[in-house]
């Protein structure tokens, strides 16, 4: 595992935050399902996933979003993210996932 990579979560206003730093790539995404799947798991519906501190995202990654955002759908559950790193968005948008996933530019505008 990366050693600049933390993971970390907080509840606020209904919603869990899930705040993430580092890379997120086949090393790291092992360790971020297991804690979305702890958070499902534990009850909670509503998961905002912070990527501000992310400045690398694979194809793990994205990968793992489309898994935790049907997973989401599937327990009626709201799952939201938050990218401002311009190479992670990029990424988002060529594969047009930016269409099907909620991505916002903060977590104040995610939990609106």
């Amino acid at each position: 595992m990366h050693p600049e990579f933390v993971i970390s979560h907080r509840d606020e206003k209904g919603w869990t935050v899930v705040e993430v730093h580092g890379e997120v790539d086949a090393y790291t995404v092992p360790r971020i399902r297991e804690y979305v799947v702890a958070c499902i798991e534990g009850g909670r519906r509503h998961l905002i996933v912070d990527l501000v501190g992310v400045s690398f995202m694979d194809s793990t990654g994205l990968g793992l979003f489309v898994a935790i955002s049907k997973r989401f759908r599937a327990h009626a559950g709201d799952l939201r993210l938050v990218i401002t790193h311009p190479g992670v968005l990029q990424i988002f948008r060529i594969t047009s996932l930016h269409r099907s996933l909620q991505i916002y530019d903060s977590v104040e505008a995610a939990m609106e």
